[in-house]
């Protein structure tokens, strides 16, 4: 039986290599995680949430490129470890400029503008940088900052940006199918194992939670819960375990006659003990392939919501939220800004539906 068992997985394995799109995707998915997960190790903007901007260099095209001058903010709060994971704090106010020059103890700089004619110059004293002399300054505090992506409506680099906010979008994929699968699959199980009224209970609760658009559903749950980021996670959670009872209680309808399962009773195990340690298992195939599509469904939701405002709130960066800050621009001569992160999100639900059509086909589940 365990021979059987593990050539049934290599079988499927194989099948799935096979898909030359599922494995693509399934790549680009991990690729994307580990982006996410490093996302303040490798965004240039390493602060928290990516949130250090200056408006004057606001909406900027990909390829920018503007001096600073870099003015230590006093904050002596040590780095640690756990900053590459939530982000540094601000220690350096940036000032973007023209050009700049030194008269003694002062520094004087022209801030930047679009229109050089309307830039104002200004000046800093020397002595608010840790080392006074020009050459220092020049050497730690002036420099020249790249934007590849260009920059937001606030000025903060958008491709830091857009790497914090795919955290945001994995996070609720991942922990809304997580609360969907536990909660679908226990109802559905018992749903579908004792049957009489139990059954009749669960596919009632199912049929009016079914009946109610999800979206609205979301709407209602986030709302009565308050707009924040993990209350986005569970309102979604909550919404989504509907179609994963529906499928293994029928896979539980299907399977409990079986003679493993006949077999169980007369060894006198209990009853939970057969639905979680011997049904389950044997009917997980088919809930992989929802948990895929699920998945995908989950960004969209989450996207639609911080474009309603619902979702993460302000200044936590997400591909929706990103949407909803910029879609005026696609009219502006500026499409880029709410093209990026749309573009960003397509792909990811793209990949997860081509992984959940090569996960059906290589575990030959039957629609």
């Amino acid at each position: 039986m365990f021979k059987k068992f593990v050539s049934a997985n290599k079988k499927a394995l194989q099948k799935f290599k096979r898909n030359s799109w599922g494995v693509f995707s399934l790549v680009f998915i991990v690729v994307l995680s580990l982006f996410a997960l490093g996302a303040y190790i490798i965004a240039p903007d390493n602060t928290v949430n990516a949130n250090n901007g200056d408006v004057s260099i606001s909406t900027q095209k990909p390829g920018f490129t503007v001096k600073t001058i870099n003015i230590p903010l006093g904050n002596k709060n040590k780095s640690s470890v756990f900053d590459y994971f939530t982000g540094k704090e601000i220690k350096e106010q940036f000032i973007p400029v023209l050009s700049y020059t030194f008269k003694g103890d002062t520094l004087y700089y022209k801030e930047f503008s679009v229109d050089p004619s309307t830039s104002q110059t200004k000046y800093v004293l020397t002595n608010v940088f840790p080392d006074a002399d020009q050459k220092s300054i020049e050497e730690n505090h002036i420099k020249t900052k790249k934007y590849l992506l260009g920059t937001d409506n606030q000025g903060r680099d958008y491709l830091s940006r857009l790497l914090v906010g795919a955290r945001v979008s994995l996070a609720i994929g991942f922990i809304a199918v997580f609360i969907s699968l536990i909660i679908g699959i226990t109802l559905g199980a018992l749903a579908g194992y004792f049957g009489g009224k139990t059954d009749a209970f669960i596919l009632w609760l199912i049929n009016v939670i079914w009946s109610i658009p999800t979206l609205l559903l979301v709407i209602a749950i986030t709302l009565a819960l308050g707009k924040g980021f993990w209350q986005v996670f569970i309102a979604v959670g909550l919404t989504m375990w509907v179609e994963v009872a529906r499928v293994v209680r029928g896979q539980v309808l299907s399977v409990k006659q079986m003679q493993y399962v006949t077999a169980a009773r007369a060894l006198g195990f209990s009853d939970l003990r057969i639905i979680f340690k011997h049904i389950i298992p044997n009917i997980m195939a088919p809930v992989i392939v929802i948990s895929a599509a699920n998945f995908a469904s989950a960004i969209l939701v989450e996207s639609g919501l911080s474009f309603l405002g619902l979702g993460a709130q302000v200044p936590v960066p997400s591909w929706g939220g990103m949407i909803k800050e910029h879609y005026n621009y696609i009219i502006l001569g500026k499409p880029h800004l709410a093209l990026i992160p749309g573009l960003a999100m397509c792909l990811v639900v793209v990949a997860f539906m081509m992984i959940g059509n090569a996960l059906r086909d290589a575990l030959d589940v039957k629609g």
